[in-house]
């Protein structure tokens, strides 16, 4: 069940003069990290690993940890790292979250720390690239753990450093990410209060964060759709049942369910085919054909709703053709949501680390992050940071999962000072009640 934080909002103000006292605390000791987190993230961007592979990454990782004499806990959902920073004064425990996967991606970026690392994945050598920015999130969690770790004495509260395995999925027969570490515990053993996360993006200026309150990015699912028929010759097709048309109809039906089925006006959706496979020769009307498509979403009633309507909708019109339609969805990432008082909360502190003007109201992104498994167990807020330098205009900057993805590194501190002054923000705020 999720908390609420009923008394978040009437101590944001009186949380204020403390919040001041420890922002001249950490600042020289952010500008000691500064250095480190370039050297780190580059390191890093050069030793990529894929997801529930990343091994060498988690042995960065712990070292690290454990030489700022914080406690760890390896090994949780196959390869995550965890780190308890105890304070020294009593309050609530903030979980800061990064994500320490990869991806399958042959990097196309001239820098000296280039990836060059290869791998097999589904059965052939691919390169291995953090082309989505997920070593810029490790280096400034870690940044900020260094930061907070030379401040323990004055902390009030716990923090709980998160570097979570296979955001971008666990490879084919194997769970992982963020739902795997609740799974085994993760919530119910460190009882975090509230949870923040970021993530780097090209579609952002550099040093420029974006947020918005409640929705920010969607539910993600798959569909797996088979069509069956009958096989017959080409010029007899009244000899047997034709996947193809009946899996046309379905392509065509199943847009109506967004366009004339469910209430748009709550939230936007999307159903998307991304693979129709079916027959092998021109004149050979085939026994079945398999779609594969995704589901995004930003309400849950309404995807919910989506499933259900996916399902007949397809059944009904293969059957209506004498077709047969096995219909097959496979839950992903919920939404991903800010919860509203944590936001708000969230707003000046941000304002405070990127500048002013720097903050931005951002829309909905349909891409899906599983930091929405944390946000869903207790108040969440997560916010984007912008790293396309300066010169280069972020609507044709190459995008995130792109081989030519770039980061500018001056954004990293932003994201370093933004992540450790949330957690001493909110253990101010907490202090106050």
């Amino acid at each position: 069940m999720k908390k609420t934080l009923l008394s978040l909002s009437m101590a944001i103000a009186t949380a204020s003069t403390t919040s001041m006292i420890h922002a001249a605390d950490a600042s020289k000791y952010l500008a000691q990290a500064e250095d480190n987190v370039i050297e780190w993230r580059r390191h890093l961007h050069q030793n990529p690993e894929l997801g529930n592979r990343e091994f060498e990454t988690a042995k960065y990782i712990t070292a690290h940890l454990k030489s700022l004499g914080i406690e760890v806990e390896t090994g949780i959902a196959h390869t995550g790292v965890v780190g308890l920073l105890k304070g020294g004064k009593p309050g609530p425990t903030v979980a800061l979250r990064a994500d320490m996967d990869a991806l399958p991606v042959t990097e196309q970026v001239d820098v000296p720390f280039a990836s060059k690392a290869k791998t097999q994945y589904n059965g052939e050598e691919v390169g291995v690239m953090h082309a989505c920015g997920h070593d810029t999130h490790v280096a400034m969690l870690m940044g900020a753990a260094q930061v907070l770790s030379a401040m323990r004495d004055d902390l009030a509260g716990n923090v709980l450093f998160i570097f979570q395995p296979a955001e971008e999925g666990a490879p084919d027969g194997e769970e992982g990410g963020a739902e795997l570490m609740l799974k085994e515990g993760l919530f119910k053993k460190y009882k975090p209060e509230v949870a923040f996360g970021q993530h780097v993006s090209s579609s952002l200026p550099s040093g420029v964060i974006g947020y918005r309150s409640g929705p920010l990015m969607a539910s993600s699912d798959e569909f797996r759709i088979n069509v069956k028929g009958r096989q017959t010759h080409g010029s007899r097709p009244w000899g047997g049942v034709d996947p193809i048309t009946a899996a046309a109809q379905i392509v065509m039906g199943t847009q109506t369910i967004v366009s004339r089925q469910i209430d748009i006006t709550k939230e936007p959706a999307v159903v998307s085919f991304g693979k129709i496979d079916g027959g092998v020769r021109n004149n050979i009307i085939p026994d079945s054909v398999f779609l594969n498509g995704t589901i995004r979403n930003f309400d849950i009633d309404n995807r919910q709703e989506i499933f259900k309507r996916l399902k007949v909708t397809a059944e009904k019109l293969a059957e209506s053709t004498g077709a047969v339609a096995e219909v097959e969805i496979l839950e992903g990432y919920p939404v991903t949501s800010n919860n509203p008082q944590l936001t708000e909360m969230a707003v000046p502190v941000l304002e405070e680390a990127a500048g002013e003007n720097k903050v931005i109201v951002v829309p909905k992104v349909t891409g899906a992050e599983d930091f929405s498994f944390f946000a869903n167990e207790i108040p969440g807020f997560y916010y984007f940071l912008g790293v396309t330098p300066k010169g280069t205009d972020p609507a044709t900057a190459a995008s995130n999962h792109s081989p030519r993805f770039y980061v500018d590194e001056s954004a990293l501190s932003v994201g370093t000072k933004a992540l450790t002054q949330l957690t001493l923000d909110y253990m101010a705020s907490k202090a106050t009640n």
